[in-house]
C-alpha cells in the first residue's frame, strides 16, 4: 500500500498538459494532497484543544473534590439545571439599523408636532399628561405633596378674609367704583373654600382600629361626622343675600375666617417636610404679632370716626395715610412704648384701657413663643455646648496637657458641624427596629454589599450587621490602628482618607484608601494569633469611619450557620494568600532557620539496616555510632541553653550523601577509611 507521501511526489511530478480538453483535471490532481493535508491539520488541532480542555476540566473537578474531602463545611459549586422552557421562544423582531428609529416611536414622536397657519410647533408632553391625569380616588394627607400644595391655596384664601375683612370694614377702601373687584375676590375664595369641602375633604384616608381606611363611602361618613364639616357649613353661610337689604358690608362675610383648622393643618403638614421648620415657626410667630397690631389699627380707625375725625387731640386727625398712621398707633400701644396723647372721653377712656390690657397680653405671648421657638432651634447647640463645657471642666480638674485638650475641642467642633450630632445613636435610638434598618441600608449597604469578605452571605445577616455600625471621627494624624495590635474591629471609610504605612522606619506610605474603601475584615475571623494588625493605618486629614465590633458579629452568626461557614473559609483562603511568600527576582529570599530534611535515599537505608543486622562491624556500623554521637553532643548544647531566637549549631551540619558513598566505594575496593575520617555533621531534625 503506498504512503500518501509518495502519492503526492508522484502527482507533482506530471507535468501540466501543454494543450487538452481538460486543463482543470490536472489542476485538482495536483491540488488534492495539498487538500487532504490541511484538512488533516485543522482536525489534530482542534482535538488536541479539545483533549487540553477536557484534561482541564478533570483536573478542576478533582480539586474540589480533594477540596471537599478535607473540608466538608464547603458547599457545592455546581449550577442547578434550568428548566425547559414551556413554549418555543417568540422570535424578536428585528433590529433597526443605526441611525434609524423604529415606527413606533417615529408616530408617538410625530404626534407632539402641530401645523398652525404657516408655523409648525411642537406640543409640551407635560400638557399631555395634564390632559390625561385622573384625580386620585383617595388621599394619604400625610403624605401626599399634593395636598400639601392644595392647602397653601385654601390657607391664601382664608388669610384673605382675615386681613382684608376688617380693613374694608374699617377704612374708606372699599367704593362702588372697585366694589366688583372685591366681590370678584372674595367669591373666587368661596370657590376654594367649596371645592375643598366637595372633592378633598371627602377622599382623606383616615385610620380606624390600626387599619387604614380609602373606601369612598367610608371616608366620606368620616368626613361628615367630623368636627371639621360642621366648621366648614357654617364658613360658607350665605349671608351675601343680606347684601340686597343691607348693601355690601364686609362683616356679613366674617364666618369665612372659622376656617382656621385648615391654618393648622398646613402648618403641621409644612413643617414635616421642612428641613429647617423652625425658620417657618419663627415667620408664623411674627405673622401673629403683625396680625394682631392690623387687627387694632383697623379698631382705632373706626373709634377715631365713632368720635369724629379730629375732634380730639386723642383721636386720628384725618391727614396722611390713614392706615399707616393707624398702624403706627397701635405699635406705640401695644407695645407699650408710651407718648401717647391722653384720653378725653370716657370712650376713649375705656378704649384705651382695653388696648393696654390687651397689648400687654398679647405681647407677653408672643414674646413667650418667640423665645421658645428659637430655643427649640438651638437646642441641639445648647446641647453641644453643655458637653463641651463639662468635659473642658473635667480634663483642667485632672490637669490634661494642653496639646491633649486642643485635640479633644477640634474633635468636638468638627462633629458637631459634620455630622450636627455628636453620637448618632441617640437620634436613632427613639425609632423602631425596622425604621433604623430602613435608615441604616440606604445610608450603608451600598458600601458594605461591596466587601469581599460578606459577598454571597445571606441578604438579612448583612442587614442584621448594618444596624451595628457605628460611626467614629478621627483627626490628622490620628492612628486608626497600629502594627502588631489585636484586631477586633472592620472599618468602613465613609469620608475623608487613611494611609497605610510600613517599611524600615514604618512611616513609608504604602497605599492611600478613599471612602468606600474597607480595611481589617480578615481580623473579624482570624483565631490563633492571625488578627494581629500588620501595618499601621493613620487618618490623613479629617476621616469619619465606620466600624462593626467582632463581638457584635459573631452574635449575628450565630443565628446564621450557613454564613459562618461560607465566612470562615473565606478568611482561610484570604490569610492564605496574604502569607503566601512573593518571590521577587534579584532580591534574596530569606534562609529558612531550620531546612526541610530531605528525604533519606533507599540504598543508605538498606546498608544503614544492613549494618544494624551484622552486629556493629564495620565502617557502616562505625558511621552509625559517630551519627548518633553526633547527636548526643549537640541535643547537650541546646539543654546548656545555646540557642537564642534562631536554631543555632555550633558549625553548619551538613550531611553530604555523595563522600559518604564515595568513602564506601573505598572501603569495598580494600581501603577502610578511619572513622574519624567520616566527618559529616547532621542536624538533630534529620536523624
Amino acid at each position: 500500500m503506498n504512503q500518501p507521501g509518495a502519492t503526492a511526489n508522484r502527482l507533482v511530478s506530471v507535468p501540466p498538459p501543454s494543450d487538452g480538453p481538460w486543463p482543470y483535471a490536472w489542476w485538482f490532481a495536483h491540488s488534492l494532497p495539498e487538500r487532504i493535508g490541511s484538512a488533516t491539520s485543522v482536525s489534530s488541532t482542534v482535538i488536541n484543544n479539545r483533549l487540553q480542555e477536557l484534561v482541564r476540566l478533570f483536573k478542576e473537578r478533582t480539586e474540589k473534590v480533594k477540596e471537599k474531602l478535607t473540608d466538608p463545611d464547603i458547599t457545592s459549586d455546581e449550577e442547578s439545571p434550568t428548566a425547559s422552557p414551556a413554549k418555543p421562544a417568540l422570535p424578536t423582531a428585528p433590529v433597526p439599523p443605526q441611525g434609524e428609529q423604529p415606527e413606533g416611536e417615529k408616530v408617538a414622536e410625530e404626534e407632539h408636532y402641530c401645523e398652525m397657519l404657516c408655523c409648525t410647533f411642537k406640543y409640551r408632553p407635560w400638557l399631555d399628561r395634564l390632559r390625561n391625569y385622573q384625580f386620585p380616588s383617595s388621599i394619604d394627607p400625610l403624605t401626599n405633596l399634593m395636598y400639601v400644595l392644595w392647602l397653601f391655596f385654601v390657607v391664601m384664601a382664608w388669610n384673605w378674609n382675615c386681613w382684608l375683612i376688617p380693613v374694608r370694614w374699617a377704612f374708606p377702601y372699599q367704593t362702588p367704583a372697585n366694589i366688583h373687584c372685591w366681590l370678584f375676590i372674595d367669591y373666587l375664595c368661596d370657590l376654594i373654600y367649596l371645592l375643598d369641602i366637595l372633592v378633598f375633604q371627602t377622599r382623606l384616608q383616615f385610620v380606624q382600629g390600626g387599619d387604614i381606611i380609602s373606601d369612598k363611602k367610608a371616608m366620606k361618613e368620616n368626613y361628615l361626622r367630623s368636627q371639621r364639616f360642621k366648621m366648614d357649613l357654617v364658613c360658607l353661610l350665605p349671608l351675601d343675600f343680606f347684601y340686597f337689604r343691607v348693601g355690601v358690608n364686609p362683616l356679613l362675610r366674617f364666618p369665612r375666617c372659622l376656617k382656621y383648622m385648615a391654618f393648622f393643618e398646613f402648618n403641621n403638614r409644612l413643617e414635616a417636610i421642612l428641613t429647617k421648620a423652625y425658620i417657618y415657626r419663627v415667620i408664623r410667630t411674627t405673622a401673629y404679632l403683625l396680625y394682631s397690631l392690623h387687627v387694632n389699627s383697623c379698631l382705632y380707625y373706626w373709634a377715631s370716626a365713632y368720635e369724629g375725625l379730629g375732634s380730639t387731640t386723642w383721636v386720628y386727625d384725618g391727614e396722611g395715610n390713614s392706615y399707616i398712621r393707624c398702624y403706627y398707633w397701635a405699635v406705640k400701644t401695644l407695645i407699650t412704648i408710651g407718648g401717647l396723647p391722653d384720653p378725653k372721653t370716657l370712650f376713649e377712656i375705656v378704649f384705651q384701657l382695653l388696648n393696654y390690657f390687651t397689648g400687654v397680653f398679647a405681647f407677653s405671648v408672643m414674646i413667650g413663643q418667640m423665645r421658645d421657638v428659637v430655643g427649640a432651634a438651638t437646642a441641639g447647640q445648647t446641647y453641644y455646648r453643655s458637653c463641651m463645657d463639662s468635659t473642658i471642666k473635667y480634663m483642667n480638674f485632672y490637669k490634661i496637657p494642653k496639646t491633649v485638650q486642643n485635640r479633644v475641642k477640634t474633635w468636638y467642633e468638627y462633629t458637631w458641624h459634620s455630622q450636627g450630632m455628636l453620637d448618632e445613636s441617640e437620634l436613632l435610638v427613639q425609632l423602631p427596629d425596622k425604621m433604623r434598618l430602613d435608615i441604616a441600608i440606604d445610608v450603608n449597604y451600598s458600601i458594605v454589599s461591596k466587601v469581599a469578605l460578606f459577598q454571597g452571605c445571606d441578604r438579612q445577616m448583612i442587614f442584621d450587621m448594618l444596624k451595628r455600625l457605628r460611626s467614629v471621627v478621627y483627626l490628622p494624624n490620628d492612628y486608626v490602628c497600629k502594627k502588631g495590635e489585636i484586631g477586633r474591629e472592620m472599618y468602613i471609610i465613609q469620608a475623608g482618607h487613611v494611609q497605610v504605612l510600613g517599611g524600615p522606619d514604618g512611616k513609608t506610605v504604602l497605599v492611600t484608601l478613599k471612602p468606600g474603601s474597607v480595611f481589617g475584615e480578615i481580623s473579624l475571623l482570624a483565631a490563633g494569633g492571625g488578627n494581629r494588625r500588620t501595618a499601621n493605618v493613620i487618618a490623613h486629614g479629617f476621616a469619619n469611619l465606620f466600624i462593626l465590633d467582632k463581638k457584635d458579629l459573631n452574635e449575628i452568626l450565630v443565628h446564621y450557620p450557613e454564613s459562618q461557614k461560607l465566612l470562615k473559609k473565606k478568611a482561610k483562603k484570604m490569610l492564605k494568600s496574604n502569607n503566601k511568600p512573593k518571590d521577587v527576582k534579584g532580591v534574596p529570599g530569606d534562609s529558612l532557620i531550620i531546612p526541610p530534611k530531605p528525604d533519606t535515599p533507599k540504598l543508605f537505608q538498606a546498608a544503614l539496616a544492613a549494618a544494624g543486622r551484622t552486629g556493629g562491624k564495620g565502617p557502616l556500623a562505625q558511621l552509625r555510632w559517630r551519627l548518633r554521637e553526633l547527636k548526643a553532643i549537640q541535643a547537650t548544647q541546646v539543654s546548656m541553653g545555646r540557642m537564642s531566637g534562631r536554631c543555632w549549631h555550633p558549625a553548619p551540619i551538613i550531611f553530604d550523601i555523595q563522600s559518604i558513598f564515595a568513602k564506601l566505594w573505598q572501603h569495598g575496593r580494600g581501603r577502610a577509611p578511619a572513622a574519624d575520617t567520616l566527618s559529616c555533621q547532621l542536624c538533630r531534625n534529620c536523624l
